[in-house]
């Protein structure tokens, strides 16, 4: 066995692995809604459906950058193949991107301060609340 049929079979086993993370995570979305459709409303469990597929899907993708940066470093070691594989990841990483926000609703950078900001709120709310002698102004 040669050098490039090794890492061909490596590469598939990659793709492999990155389209069962796809299907299996996919497969146990659906299921965990149908459990939480039966537990809670509708929203809420679409909500989770949601976010599990874009879950799967970021994992998914990830995996199969790899399976493409593999196949060009090792295998087709060309300007043409360099310059695919920099579209490919950078539509990968767009699409990746993309379902970050939409899961976490803020972009990466600005998710910590974002916590903080939602903690320093919370603190705030029970300091008030705790001034109050814990009764509420309605």
């Amino acid at each position: 066995m040669t050098f490039e049929t090794a890492v061909e079979w490596v590469i598939r086993a990659i793709e492999v692995a990155g389209v069962a993370v796809l299907v299996t995570g996919c497969l146990v979305a659906v299921v965990a809604y149908a459990r939480d459709v039966q537990r809670s409303d509708r929203i809420v469990a679409y909500k989770n459906l949601r976010g599990n597929i874009g879950r799967t899907i970021l994992l998914g993708l990830e995996i199969l950058i790899v399976a493409d940066i593999v196949q060009t470093v090792a295998i087709d070691s060309t300007l043409e193949s360099a310059l695919a594989l920099g579209l490919i990841v950078l539509v990968r990483t767009f699409l990746s991107f993309s379902l970050e926000i939409e899961l976490e609703g803020v972009v990466p950078w600005r998710r910590q301060a974002v916590e903080r900001e939602m903690a320093a709120d919370a603190t705030a709310a029970g300091t008030a609340g705790a001034a109050s002698g814990g009764r509420t102004l309605d």
